[in-house]
């Protein structure tokens, strides 16, 4: 898997994601903090705010990140991002007031909404072949879950010689750093995009292309049931460990920590099996697995805090960490697929933001639920969103899904540069056949009429 380090750009972009990664989860650490300081027993309130925050921002903001994406050197947008994120961070120590937290954070995240698209565009054109860039989702994934462990342990070992402010410096670092590794990278040109309307066209694409292409519509409702399985490990781990389990704050981190081994195991795994068996039947079986853990969960947090029920709970966090990995990972591999070059920017910002709304769904729903109606409730609930997901992304992804597609042109005139290898059809238009993506030429997807 290390192999693809030895491209100089891929492993300079990696290392800046990763140092920007330490960073952020210094910023998560101390946000919490501060949010004490400032709020004190209705901390909790301010987090879930910002928390919502931070998904409006990705929501609204990276659509629109991918429109000018194509206008913009990507290098330049990276960097320009990270020193956004960094400016942001060096102020965040100073602030007073709780609604200032709420306006840095939206600033920091819509950063990090026009950042993570164009760096997830940028990928395919550094690594071409499908098994290194299959490889490099695994690093990111892995990248992501290290962070996780990392982070946290690298902030209470900081914390116990400097105060907590000094963690948003070590975040401005590594923003400041991650900054020196993108302009150090050198970048291939972006393919050209031709796409006719304005800026407002330019921001829609990206979701037309997710609502016409049957592989890309199953991929949200892959990513809803990622959505349903982790928020109740995001959102209610820590109520299950200390008021279920009256496990110690500790425990907290050890259940956390086997959700993010589950991942890293998947990832490690993915590339062979990806090769073996495709994307289809490795996301759905992960997909079909999560409602399955979550029923599990259901009994675990219905019966007693017994020994046993402590290790079915670490092991079913596991698990949703590896289903969620094998779910997500093989995402990138999708949207490259489904998007000609030049919309590869504009994909990956529709897939970010479609992806963290349905998130945005399931965060609220988890909280509310446990708090009103117990855990088990909570689990069945969000057991169920996952099923239909997983059931409705099934039935969205035709198992015969080739590349290259029959379909008739009816809106190009003869002699149109795209019709070069096309041949007249009977009932009129030009009949041909290729690697067929939803563009400026191919609004909708062929139906199984045209010859496919």
């Amino acid at each position: 898997m290390l192999s693809v380090l030895r491209n100089r750009a891929y492993r300079h972009l990696f290392t800046a994601q990763v140092v920007a990664l330490v960073g952020t989860g210094l910023a998560t650490v101390a946000l919490s903090l501060l949010a004490y300081d400032l709020a004190g027993a209705d901390a909790s309130a301010v987090l879930g705010t910002a928390l919502a925050i931070k998904m409006v921002a990705y929501v609204t903001i990276a659509p629109l990140a991918g429109a000018i994406a194509g206008r913009i050197p990507r290098r330049a947008l990276m960097a320009g991002m990270d020193l956004t994120r960094a400016g942001v961070a060096l102020t965040l120590p100073f602030v007073t007031q709780v609604w200032e937290v709420y306006l840095l954070i939206f600033l920091l995240q819509a950063a990090s909404a026009a950042f993570t698209p164009t760096f997830q565009a940028t990928i395919p054109d550094l690594l071409p072949a499908e098994h290194d860039y299959t490889q490099a989702l695994s690093m990111s994934r892995l990248a992501y879950d290290l962070e996780s462990l990392f982070s946290p342990a690298l902030a209470a070992l900081l914390l116990t010689v400097v105060p907590y402010n000094w963690l948003f410096a070590g975040t401005t670092a590594g923003f400041l750093a991650s900054a020196a590794l993108v302009v150090s990278a050198v970048l291939p040109k972006p393919a050209p995009v031709e796409r006719t309307g304005g800026a407002y066209a330019r921001a829609a694409f990206g979701s037309r292309l997710f609502w016409a292409t049957p592989r890309l519509r199953a991929l949200l409702a892959l990513d809803l049931a990622v959505a349903a399985a982790g928020a109740i490990v995001f959102v209610n781990t820590v109520v299950v460990v200390r008021e279920h389990f009256h496990r110690p704050a500790g425990a907290v981190s050890l259940a956390l920590g086997a959700y993010g081994a589950g991942s890293m195991l998947a990832a490690l795994l993915l590339p062979r099996l990806l090769a073996r068996t495709g994307d289809r039947p490795v996301m759905l079986t992960a997909a079909f697995a999560l409602p399955a853990v979550l029923a599990a969960v259901t009994a675990i947090t219905a019966a007693g805090p017994g020994a046993w029920a402590w290790a079915a709970l670490l092991a079913a966090w596991a698990l949703i960490g590896a289903g969620s990995s094998a779910v997500l990972t093989p995402g990138g591999r999708l949207i490259r697929r489904s998007s000609a070059d030049g919309d590869l920017p504009a994909a990956f910002a529709a897939q970010f933001s479609l992806s963290h709304g349905c998130w945005l769904l399931t965060y609220p729903l988890a909280g509310w639920l446990a708090a009103g109606a117990g855990l088990p409730v909570t689990a069945v609930v969000l057991g169920a969103v996952a099923l239909a997901a997983a059931a409705g992304a099934a039935a969205l992804w035709p198992a015969r899904d080739p590349d290259t597609l029959g379909h008739l042109h009816t809106d190009l005139p003869p002699g149109h540069p795209h019709l070069t290898d096309a041949r007249p059809a009977t009932k009129g238009g030009w009949q041909h056949v290729h690697h067929y993506v939803i563009d400026q030429h191919h609004h909708s997807w062929p139906r199984p009429a045209a010859g496919h």
